[in-house]
């Protein structure tokens, strides 16, 4: 038996299972390899939970996935699942939630690693799978990065 996941807006009281996850991922993530940028991080959090623009997954009280959103910049500015739960389809329900939030023509950007980095094999493939398309690179916290556009109008 498969088990499904429930995504749903993050609470202030998933704040510190979040922060646990990001701790737990954060070797794949420039820009929270320090103490005083993940406590940067977490005051994002806190404003995106607060604006509603913060999903999550849990596994009981384990945040497993997480996905932060901007509806004044129509991007995804960051995404993550535990290690442990990857390949479940927990970053593709994030995904579909938080598209179905935005109205039908409005275009959605994001970034990741470029084509020839490991780390970037995975979400290439999963934004592809949506229709995102490869735009330009750039760099972001010092590391080569790919911005990737889903064309909705």
């Amino acid at each position: 038996m498969v088990k499904e996941y429930k995504v749903e807006f993050a609470k202030t009281d998933d704040l510190d299972p979040w922060m646990d996850m990001a701790t737990e991922v954060r070797n794949n993530f420039p820009g929270l390899e320090t103490s005083k940028q993940l406590e940067s991080y977490r005051q994002t959090v806190i404003k995106n939970i607060n604006r509603q623009t913060a999903i999550c997954v849990k596994d009981d009280v384990k945040i497993v996935g997480v996905l932060l959103f901007s509806y004044n910049s129509s991007c995804i500015s960051c995404m993550a699942v535990h290690p442990d739960y990857r390949r479940k389809g927990i970053a593709s329900e994030m995904i579909k939630k938080m598209l179905s939030l935005f109205p039908d023509d409005i275009n959605i950007s994001m970034t990741t690693f470029r084509e020839d980095d490991e780390k970037g094999i995975a979400p290439r493939s999963l934004y592809k799978k949506f229709g995102f398309i490869e735009g330009e690179l750039i760099e972001e916290f010092d590391y080569p990065h790919q911005r990737f556009i889903l064309h909705r109008s």
